[in-house]
């Protein structure tokens, strides 16, 4: 039997052995049991133009109470090993599921690593249990349960099924995470409850499985979701919410139909500037019994706003909010009022897990916003102002002065960047107010005229004060409109923009607040495959990325900030005026949700005064510019791409000889080439930058002798013509030697990975040989055809 173990694969020990065993404990393995779960997608890889991915994450076995909660896992490996050798992998898997229960097998046994702490005292936290000896569901959940804190009664309501549409569509795991989390705390009485998911994470959906969760179990009958924008509240009902159907309804006049089971709302909706307007109180306190605050880091969480009265009106509900940027200040508390956070998935490990886009950071400075300037001596300005002398610098910049010279230089460098890539990418320009992103829209279209000219919508400045910008909003987002295609804006595309084919996002913006940054990322990070978005560049011009070095960018949420004596009252996370340049005030939302964009361009009351200078009076050069990774720490890194080629290879092999023995015995070197790709080597990248640097093709294998080791490389062609010299082909004759001859000259042309399969004898030069079975006949069959490639390839690189 031992002989037999060994000489089996990892899939053959499941199924002989490990299936049998679970079988036998009890477990059902049409609704308990799932092997080869994919649970992520693997990090996107940018370097260059070019993007790759890294390997997803996948656990042998995971073992289900119910089809939406996950107690354990199994990694299974080879006899060989020893019983406990894939334990630490499954940990790793276990700690993202969350689950307790954690198992490693070869075949021989299991060693069981309980996490729970529900054993009883003394007991190992990691125990070798025979074939025979594996838990059985019943004990499994118990001490799952145990685990939760959750008694009897409350273990009925934490199960309750989430929404299945037939379409296959199903939680990610940090969504079902999320869900189960929450309805866990709902069933144990929880009454504030806070879920942190980055932007594009889906907390829409997420939302939804967990009312759907809550609704169809009758533990909540009538439920309020609140969101701060009309979009939010049209998707929703329409996408997401759709499954609702005729319980749904949006609350959109003054009359109330209390006929409903699920309400959407915007806050302004239902709130106003006078006792009257208030229509929520149409509704009695008890009427919901929960409520669900979409984006509740905004205003919902200060005491003194009118939304928060809807949640003190609706006191006894249970109110669950939900965003991606916890606001954490003196004056406004998310977690004050609702509590640690159930669960938080970052932009990070979205990024990591690859269901979120990762981004370049291309960084452009310009001298008079890191050198400054300062007027001569009684300057006018356009408007024939004086213009006060003092030195301006970057945070002045379009908010008290504006350099025409400036505003051409960004615009021109922007179209440059679109069309030396794609100038039909969806594209946002941040700018600091509404007369800013007019002058932005102006540029660009000047620059950018026969685009224009095949649609007068390729620049389109969409802000809170035009009615025909905020009209073009869903044809931006929407991926099958292709305009417009710039959209010039301040504060509107901020929040609650899902434009999922992104691709360029213009910084050319001061931004203080990191909440405000974080949301502004967010409009990049979504991925959509059908339309090429992959990943997303930033293109900085105010140094607002360095924001990404600080530790609260992709941190826990903070505590409420208290200042220590003498320091300033504003508090980190607020700015100290407002992007126009007006005195801090309160935003107040309008009837259909757009918050005022800021800003107008000349001097008023209150306001500062706003100086334009011409570009015949002031000129702006570039001083400098560079091109930021996102690295695997999560961490802005500027690297070139053979750096980074360099440390790529050097993880997966210390040495030559160790790459030299790894290709040398590799059966095909596509193994090896893809092996390299899923570390983050992009080949076609690597290519480009070489070949442009001095010449024809090289071999992977030359690529990484040459970038990683030092070695001087030889073109395809010089490697092919080297083994012609060594008349490799003597002892063949006839149509095998044409058929070697035709492969030798197909590597030096597309390279390795295509002679390595034999479907490429159904291709031009070798159908005018003969028939691929022919071809196949006179080289030995397929067996012989492996052997001559392998023989060529070792000749290839002697």
């Amino acid at each position: 039997m031992d002989m037999d173990l060994t000489t089996l694969s990892e899939q053959d020990i499941s199924t002989q052995f490990v299936i049998p065993a679970l079988q036998r404990a009890g477990w059902d393995l049409r609704r308990q049991v799932r092997e080869q779960v994919s649970f992520t997608k693997g990090r996107i890889i940018v370097r260059g133009r070019l993007h790759t991915r890294g390997n997803g994450r996948r656990a042998d076995i995971v073992l289900y109470h119910l089809p939406n909660q996950p107690i354990a896992v199994i990694e299974v490996k080879k006899a060989t090993l020893a019983v406990g050798a894939g334990m630490q992998q499954a940990l790793d898997y276990a700690e993202s599921l969350q689950v307790p229960f954690v198992f490693s097998t070869n075949g021989r046994g299991f060693l069981f690593h309980d996490r729970s702490g529900t054993g009883h005292p003394g007991d190992r936290m990691e125990t070798e249990l025979g074939l025979d000896a594996f838990p059985t569901p019943e004990a499994l959940w118990r001490r799952w349960c145990l685990w939760r804190g959750l008694d009897s009664e409350q273990q009925a309501r934490a199960v309750a099924p989430y929404h299945d549409d037939g379409s296959g569509r199903a939680p990610r795991y940090y969504q079902l995470n999320a869900i189960n989390r929450t309805v866990e705390a709902v069933a144990r009485g929880q009454d504030r409850i806070l879920l942190v998911m980055a932007t594009g994470t889906g907390k829409t959906y997420t939302a939804f499985q967990i009312i759907w969760r809550l609704w169809k179990s009758g533990q909540k009958k009538r439920i309020l979701f609140l969101a701060d924008r009309n979009i939010l509240v049209d998707q929703t009902r329409t996408n997401d919410f759709k499954p609702f159907g005729a319980a749904m309804t949006k609350i959109t006049g003054r009359r109330i139909d209390k006929s409903y089971e699920i309400y959407l709302s915007l806050y302004q909706a239902v709130t106003g500037t006078d006792e009257a307007s208030n229509i929520y109180r149409q509704f009695s306190p008890d009427f919901f019994d929960l409520v669900v605050i979409d984006e509740c880091h905004r205003g919902s969480a200060a005491e003194d706003s009118a939304w928060r009265d809807i949640l003190d009106h609706f006191r006894n509900a249970t109110h669950i909010g939900l965003t991606a940027t916890p606001k954490e200040t003196r004056e406004v508390s998310s977690l004050g009022y609702f509590g640690e956070p159930v669960y938080s998935y970052s932009l990070k490990q979205g990024i990591d897990d690859g269901f979120l886009a990762p981004y370049k950071v291309v960084r452009v400075d310009l001298d008079r916003d890191l050198q400054g300037w300062r007027p001569t001596q009684g300057m006018l300005d356009r408007n024939g102002q004086r213009i006060e002398d003092r030195i301006y610098n970057l945070k002045d910049m379009d908010r008290g002065l504006v350099l025409d010279a400036r505003t051409e230089l960004v615009a021109r460098k922007i179209t440059e960047f679109l069309q030396a890539t794609d100038p039909m990418q969806k594209t946002i320009v941040f700018c600091s107010d509404i007369d800013h992103a007019e002058r932005m829209r102006q540029a660009l279209v000047n620059l950018n005229p026969e685009q224009v000219r095949r649609n007068r919508k390729y620049v389109m400045r969409i802000t809170g004060d035009d009615a025909e910008g905020k009209a073009e909003l869903d044809n931006f987002i929407d991926p099958e409109q292709p305009w417009p295609v710039i959209a010039t804006t301040s504060k509107l595309m901020t929040t609650g923009v899902d434009a999922q084919t992104c691709k360029l996002i213009v910084l050319d913006q001061h931004i203080q607040s990191m909440t405000e940054f974080k949301q502004i990322i967010g409009r990049g990070t979504r991925i959509n495959e059908d339309h090429g978005k992959f990943w997303f560049t930033i293109l900085d011009f105010k140094k607002a990325t360095e924001l990404f070095a600080d530790p609260a960018f992709d941190g826990e949420p903070v505590a409420v900030f208290e200042p220590a004596p003498g320091d300033p009252v504003t508090p980190p996370d607020e700015p100290p005026d407002t992007p126009d340049g007006s005195a801090p005030a309160a935003p107040s939302p309008s009837p259909d949700g757009v918050f005022p964009d800021g800003g107008g361009d000349g001097a008023g009351e209150g306001r500062r005064v706003k100086y334009r200078v011409g570009a015949d009076q002031v000129s702006v050069q570039i001083v400098a510019e560079r091109v930021q990774y996102y690295g695997a720490d999560g961490r802005l890194v500027t690297e070139s791409l053979r750096d980074y080629t360099r440390s790529c290879v050097q993880k997966r092999f210390a040495s030559l000889d160790e790459f030299l023995r790894r290709w040398n015995g590799a059966e095909q070197k596509k193994a090896v080439i893809d092996e390299l790709a899923a570390q983050g080597v992009i080949w076609e990248a690597l290519q480009e930058e070489i070949g442009a640097r001095g010449g024809p093709a090289l071999d992977p294998f030359d690529l990484v002798c040459h970038v990683a080791f030092g070695r001087p490389p030889l073109t395809r062609r010089e490697r092919a013509d080297n083994v012609r010299k060594r008349d490799l082909f003597g002892r063949y004759e006839g149509i095998a030697r044409q058929v070697l001859e035709a492969l030798l000259d197909k590597y030096a042309d597309t390279g390795i990975e295509p002679i390595e399969d034999r479907r490429i004898l159904t291709l031009d030069p070798f159908t005018r040989l003969g028939a691929p079975v022919e071809l196949l006949r006179a080289l030995g069959g397929p067996a012989g055809f492996r052997r001559a490639v392998q023989e060529l390839e070792t000749q290839l690189y002697a």
